[in-house]
């Protein structure tokens, strides 16, 4: 009764079960654990199958498969092996442990542990084994391209000088061999400490006492670690032809103490290494440790003593006091080997005789006819122009051209041009902020527009680049040529695929009668900046992954960790999406083996815009070839370090542009052509990846027209000149005739190749140029040239005018070249004028090198860019000239070369809005004021007359007459070496006469 009517205090609740409370515990644990293990699938699963979708978009499936189906074999593979030598060791340690141990204060400390190991030596036998056969495995899918290589290698067809073996065993199987045996090292050594711990743990091996070791261990041990020695044998005797790999000071290669002292050392320790295994395995029934481990001992001593002291000794006693005698043999293999890897044998180096200081006036007549005529003095700097060509071409904010643009010809009126390109691309920087968001983002501003482009070698009379394409808005005093479809045509102008492009686009858009949610980036399609320009364009190209359903939205969505990508309606079923646009890692994720020049340059051909790229094969493996780092061979004042590098390593001794590619800038498909067929790594790789790179006879003759040397290579190969255009070995070691890059007198790098036309033969060839300066000293040493056009029967011969070998006169360098310009008091105090009050600078643009006859001519331009204000982008006021000692300058051509020549009237130009009028009002390609046949005429005269007809042609120009602003020009060029002739005649042609200033 009580308790019911609460006489009681109530009973306190019991405390909560701890049974209960560790079930809850645990089931939140491995809720997490799951919740986890699903989180790290899913987020496996997103990143390998939209690989595949988008390996399946751009059509290269295979390679995608290849690749992934190599490494998954080698991580089974070789990661079983792992797991089965560690967890049969193990497991054999533990039924081979002694039955009774004595007892010891250390078996009693062990007891414990083994109590607690018993229970789950099962389950602790398998964890370790996976674990390491995982390390093992994931060790070994880094492995797939020596794998590959291995499997698919081809003969080079030539063979070493020591051990008489085709180069291919060194480039496609001794890497391979190489890892098998480490991995049997690995093996050995992890399966012994495996062994060893489980026999420590339960008595088979004991720090206390008389026997320390078991029968069982001891057996076990010394199969052990005779198959390690056995393996190192083996390594020994593959260490022999590393050799022909091996960097020392001298050269890379083997040289004379390698062969009279590391070679023989090598063989006899593999002897040695080879009777030390023996012994371990004689153990097994002797079971005495003295004969092993006096093997062991003998083995470290003689690696010693025959590895270190040996080799130390010969090179000292026998090779320093007459090292040039000595090691003369081995660096002409060195030498012939390094020609040969980099593509060196076929390169012309010939000698050049340049003429004294003194400039002649017949000399001068060669000098003008060379930049007046010739259309590879290029005036625009592609490393400067660009903010010109963004301010002026742009159209919209968010357009962006590249920091560098680059340099290609086109045939304008049949006449091949040079041309400054730069696509003009997405730039989302330039998006207005308020409107930044994610559909703006990734599903409207998806794209660039066409191609900008300017003559290389003209300028309009307002100083500005002259554009060869782009918008005609605003219009500069020099309206522009055109589009770029007066020279190629119409054009497919949209740029999906480009080095600006952002991570992702959503492009595609519903049934047309749902216009709300048609995408893709509003457009200008020329004219002013009003709405009415603008017009809404959808992607319909060949690439792109579909994503309209859920799985692949939640896949995506996880990738790019974007949860909009599933909840926004601007993903539906048509939509698609594009990633992984940049033309250099499109092209090498198609192809993995290649290594990628860091410039892809755009070309328009057949109605579209492609990126043009050069693939390399490289190897670290060629023997006797020089060994360098290839970010260091390719680094110079324009290198940004961007170059697709597949290599494990960054130092190689073999190059070959192996591949050339193809990007459609609209739709984004992938072409790789064979380029080097004769290539054995290109080979071996085609038969690794059939069916991923055409036929050399495949590339389209529209395409061919573009594609140009690749400067990476260039690069790498004028490395590799600076050294080795030395061919005598003699020589060679003596090191006085070594070049090196010169410093470019703008930035404190190396100064980059150049893209110009240069006269030889008669025909302006476009080219890459380079020159070289000694050693630590600053004139002149040499000029390289290469032939840089495809379809070019002389494709690829290197020339190299060798000055030092012609015997002239000294030349002064770039540096002091372009030293001498910034010093000239007349030039200074012509660009005072824009420079006066801090409100522009002076810009020394790219000092270009031409030869001309038996001199060389320098060519630079100079800008000026505002540094107040809004508008700020570079302006051409001058061009200076530079030939022996003297320097000319004026706001053309013709300005600089008559200033050089030291004549006055006519001389330098201040730059102006307006072209200067010619005198008289000719009729339409009459020359103004021409004297009749035969009549005599100045030197002054004949320059006006020039000057009017560059005028008209500018107003033909200015028309769209290409034909006859060609005949004008030529005219106004003839005129002029017309007044060099006279000037000739009147200073009697004497040599030694100084001209100039």
């Amino acid at each position: 009764m009580s308790d019911l009517f609460g006489d009681q205090p109530r009973r306190p609740a019991p405390p909560p079960r701890p049974q209960a409370a560790s079930g809850r515990s645990r089931a939140l644990v491995i809720t997490a654990v799951v919740l986890a293990g699903l989180f790290v699938l899913l987020t496996a699963l997103s990143s390998v199958y939209t690989e595949r979708l988008w390996f399946d978009a751009v059509g290269y499936l295979g390679v995608f498969s290849t690749v992934l189906w190599t490494r998954v074999g080698l991580f089974l593979v070789f990661g079983a092996l792992m797991a089965i030598v560690v967890g049969v060791n193990m497991a054999v340690a533990f039924k081979t442990r002694p039955l009774f141990r004595p007892p010891s204060p250390e078996q009693g400390n062990l007891d414990r542990y083994r109590e607690a190991v018993l229970p789950i030596r099962t389950w602790l036998l398998v964890g370790v084994a996976v674990v390491m056969g995982i390390f093992a495995g994931t060790s070994a899918t880094g492995q797939w391209r020596s794998y590959l290589l291995w499997r698919n290698g081809v003969d080079f067809g030539t063979t070493d000088p020591y051990f008489d073996r085709d180069v291919g065993f060194y480039v496609f199987e001794l890497p391979w061999w190489h890892y098998l045996v480490d991995f049997t090292m690995a093996a050995a050594v992890i399966g012994a400490m495996a062994a060893a711990v489980v026999h420590y743990l339960f008595g088979g091996i004991r720090l206390q006492g008389r026997d320390r070791l078991t029968g069982a261990a001891q057996v076990q041990l010394s199969v052990l670690v005779g198959l390690f020695v056995l393996a190192k044998a083996v390594d020994y005797w593959l260490d022999r032809f590393d050799l022909l790999n091996d960097a020392g000071g001298l050269i890379t290669g083997i040289t004379y103490t390698d062969d009279n002292a590391v070679l023989p050392a090598k063989n006899i320790l593999a002897g040695i290494a080879v009777i030390c295994a023996l012994l371990f395995f004689l153990n097994v029934w002797r079971r005495t440790w003295i004969l092993p481990s006096m093997g062991l001992a003998m083995l470290a001593l003689s690696a010693v003593l025959l590895g270190a002291v040996w080799p130390g000794v010969v090179q000292q006693f026998q090779v320093d006091p007459t090292e040039a005698d000595k090691e003369e043999p081995y660096i002409q293999r060195n030498i012939d080997a390094t020609r040969a890897a980099y593509d060196l044998e076929d390169s012309e180096v010939v000698p050049y005789t340049a003429g004294g200081v003194e400039v002649s006036a017949a000399e001068d007549e060669i000098v003008a006819q060379q930049a007046i005529e010739s259309s590879g003095v290029r005036l625009v700097d592609p490393n400067i122009i660009p903010a010109a060509f963004e301010q002026s071409q742009q159209i919209r904010g968010y357009y962006s051209v590249a920091d560098v643009l680059d340099v290609d010809q086109y045939d304008v009126e049949g006449t091949p041009r040079d041309l400054v390109l730069g696509v003009r691309e997405l730039n989302q920087a330039g998006i207005a902020e308020t409107s930044q968001n994610w559909a703006n983002l990734h599903t409207v501003y998806t794209h660039g527009d066409g191609v900008i482009a300017a003559f290389g070698n003209q300028r309009p009379a307002d100083n500005s680049a002259q554009t060869a394409s782009g918008n005609e808005e605003p219009r500069w005093a020099n309206p522009p040529l055109g589009d770029l479809t007066d020279i190629v045509g119409e054009y497919e102008s949209r740029i999906y695929y480009g080095e600006n492009a952002p991570a992702y686009s959503v492009v595609g858009k519903r049934e047309a009668d749902d216009p709300d949610l048609e995408l893709d980036l509003p457009i200008s399609v020329g004219g002013e900046e009003t709405e009415e320009s603008e017009a809404t364009s959808t992607y319909d190209g060949e690439v792109g992954v579909d994503i309209g359903s859920l799985f692949r939205k939640v896949l995506y969505a996880v990738r790019f960790g974007e949860p909009n990508l599933v909840l926004s309606d601007r993903v539906h079923e048509n939509s698609r999406i594009l990633y992984d646009r940049d033309p250099a890692l499109m092209v090498e994720k198609v192809a993995p083996w290649l290594t990628v020049d860091a410039d892809p340059f755009p070309a328009v051909v057949d109605g579209k815009v492609l990126w043009i790229l050069d693939g390399y094969t490289l190897s670290d493996q060629y023997p006797l070839s020089e060994r360098e780092s290839f970010d260091e061979m390719t680094d110079d004042a324009l290198d940004d370090g961007s170059a697709f590098q597949t290599l494990p390593t960054d130092e190689i001794n073999y190059i070959r542009n192996s591949v050339k590619a193809t990007v459609d800038a609209y739709d984004g498909t992938v072409t790789l052509y064979a380029w080097d067929e004769s290539d054995p790594m290109l080979e071996a790789w085609m038969n690794a990846f059939p069916g991923t790179v055409q036929a050399k006879d495949q590339i389209p003759d529209a395409v061919l027209e573009h594609m140009r040397y690749p400067e990476d290579l260039f690069k790498v190969q004028r490395f590799q000149l600076a050294r080795y255009h030395v061919t005598d070995a003699a020589d060679f070691y003596q090191g006085n005739e070594r070049w090196e890059v010169p410093t470019d007198p703008n930035q404190q790098a190396l100064q980059p190749p150049y893209r110009l036309s240069v006269e030889r033969d008669g025909a302006n060839r476009f080219s890459l140029t380079s020159t070289f300066v000694p050693v630590n000293r600053e004139n002149l040493a040499a000029y390289m040239t290469v032939d840089a056009e495809a379809n070019s029967e002389t494709y690829g011969t290197l020339r190299v005018l060798d000055l030092a070998a012609g015997g002239g006169r000294q030349v002064s360098g770039p540096g002091q070249v372009a030293s001498r310009i910034n010093a000239d008091e007349d030039l200074q105090d012509a660009l005072l004028r824009f420079t006066a009050g801090s409100e522009s600078r002076a810009v020394y643009g790219n000092l270009l090198t031409i030869p001309v006859d038996d001199r060389l001519l320098y060519v630079q331009p100079i800008y000026t860019i505002r540094q107040t204000g809004d508008g700020s982008f570079p302006v051409l006021q001058y061009t200076a000239v530079s030939f022996g000692e003297d320097v000319g300058f004026g706001a053309t051509y013709a300005d600089a070369v008559r200033d050089l020549l030291g004549i006055e009237e006519g001389g330098v130009q201040t730059p102006s809005p307006e072209p200067p009028a010619g005198e008289g009002d000719p009729g339409e390609g009459q020359v103004p004021n021409q004297p009749e046949p035969g009549a005599e005429a100045t030197v002054a005269e004949l320059l006006r007359q020039a000057d009017g007809l560059y005028d008209q042609a500018q107003d033909a120009l200015r028309q769209g007459d290409l034909a006859e602003y060609q005949r004008l020009n030529d005219q106004a060029a003839a005129l002029v070496n017309r007044a060099l002739a006279a000037a000739d005649a009147e200073a009697g042609g004497g040599a030694g006469q100084e001209s100039g200033r």
